[in-house]
């Protein structure tokens, strides 16, 4: 017999950010878990995830001292009014930061808020992945990769960001399909892992290297690719670097989300005309029909050794501030997770 909370927790964003995210963002508030009516359940969180697109986000879809920060988790029916969801189904949904949430999954929504799914058939692997690699961010390095650089084997890869969530595994399915794979990242430690242990041909740290020469070092004769996480003056110079025809796809610019002013970088406009490059921006949303078909190969590559997955673990709910902060950071290495 389950024993059904009376009441949950959540976070709510206390303030919009400016700057730098700091935990008075944030607020721990306790709500009521109303009784399920007819067709609904309850869901509890096992594992919650923090991203960075939750800080340019926040923005753009949350109300200051009223809405629960946007978030995704795997959680398990605790409690059910639905046939079709039995007690102890485990689903990946956007509910925030938040430990319970009561859901009718005849009314789904479809935007990030209040989405979820099925958990996918992972075997015996943490069922945490549904966060990372067999979930969101996997989705993201697999279709942003191949669907917008178009990959050939002895390609020249860059990937930035390349220890966090999205960019380790860029540069593992780079290698899979035969690429030369250079990566950027936050730290020397960083810059080891993911030579020695994930397989990069190069690493560097972007705090102390010379970029421009590493690249040259590198890849003597030009980029073909470049998986774009983190955007600024990093990303023109690597632009700068690349083969004639070479192309980019631009997942994110974590380097300026906390930015109080736009940053200024050298027009790019040179080296887009004079290469004949093509850049792609993208949400991973644009393959929600072909979700499953990202996941199984993630799965797959994963119990075949292929891919290797990193998280960084936080534990206990009322740490998310922390972890998200953390996260922003780069204290992470691959995904960042929360167990609650």
């Amino acid at each position: 017999m389950i024993d059904i909370p009376k009441k949950g927790k959540k976070f709510i964003l206390a303030r919009h950010f400016e700057g730098s995210p700091t935990h008075d963002n944030f607020k721990l508030v306790e709500f009521d878990i109303p009784d399920l009516q007819e067709g609904e359940i309850l869901v509890e969180a096992l594992f919650l995830s923090v991203d960075p697109y939750m800080r340019p986000y926040s923005a753009r879809l949350l109300q200051e001292g009223t809405s629960t920060m946007i978030g995704s988790q795997v959680a398990k029916v605790i409690a059910t009014k639905n046939g079709e969801y039995p007690l102890g189904t485990r689903l990946v949904g956007y509910w925030g930061w938040s430990t319970h949430s009561v859901v009718n999954p005849n009314n789904v929504a479809t935007g990030m808020i209040g989405s979820f799914t099925h958990f996918p058939d992972i075997g015996n692997l943490s069922p945490s992945l549904g966060l990372g690699a067999i979930g969101m961010p996997g989705n993201t390095a697999y279709f942003g990769f191949l669907e917008i650089c178009q990959p050939k084997e002895g390609d020249v890869v860059v990937v930035t960001g390349a220890a966090g969530a999205v960019g380790s595994l860029v540069g593992q399915i780079a290698k899979i399909k035969g690429c030369h794979v250079i990566g950027f990242a936050g730290s020397d430690d960083k810059v080891k892992w993911l030579v020695d242990e994930v397989g990069f041909d190069k690493a560097y740290n972007y705090k102390t290297a010379d970029w421009d020469k590493c690249l040259k070092e590198a890849a003597p004769n030009g980029v073909d690719c470049y998986f774009d996480n983190v955007g600024g003056l990093l990303s023109t110079t690597i632009r700068n670097n690349m083969k004639d025809f070479g192309r980019i796809s631009v997942c994110g610019s974590i380097s300026t989300y906390n930015d109080k002013t736009p940053t200024m970088a050298p027009a790019c406009e040179a080296a887009f005309v004079f290469k004949q490059l093509k850049m792609e921006g993208f949400l991973v949303g644009r393959w929600k029909s072909r979700w499953m078909e990202g996941l199984s190969q993630m799965t797959k590559w994963i119990q075949e050794g292929k891919i290797k997955v990193k998280e960084t673990y936080t534990e206990g709910f009322e740490q998310m501030p922390q972890a998200f902060i953390d996260m922003l950071n780069g204290v992470n290495v691959g995904k960042a997770i929360i167990k609650v």
